[in-house]
């Protein structure tokens, strides 16, 4: 793994790509290959990508813009606070962010993390 990549950001990044899809594996193949260019400055965990398209083939998923991963969180509780969302231009891995839906519950990169790996 690139380690520039920190390990919350590849972890959730590989819970939110764990379907056995063509676009899954494809977009996988990438993350060894990411490194982080920049992440939100409000601490949510939202971290957008730079990857080296020459050493990876791009997913099927088309020239524009796309949700390629969408994973809603999900408490201990039973709340649902907010989601993860994975974004591809172009077939590549082009940025991860995290949504809060509620005022209520903080939710960060780390929440997430734990969120996802508890309900899986």
């Amino acid at each position: 793994m690139n380690e520039s990549l920190p390990a919350d950001v590849a972890d959730v990044l590989a819970a939110a790509l764990n379907k056995d899809t063509p676009v899954h594996v494809a977009l996988r193949r990438q993350i060894p290959h990411l490194s982080v260019r920049a992440r939100c400055t409000c601490g949510c965990g939202t971290a957008y990508f730079e990857l080296d398209t020459s050493k990876v083939d791009p997913a099927p998923t088309g020239p524009s813009t796309v949700v390629a991963a969408e994973v809603q969180l999900v408490t201990e509780a039973g709340e649902c606070p907010g989601e993860v969302l994975v974004f591809a231009q172009g077939g590549y891995l082009s940025w991860l962010e995290v949504c809060s839906w509620s005022d209520d519950i903080q939710v960060t990169l780390a929440a997430a993390r734990h969120w996802m790996q508890t309900c899986s």
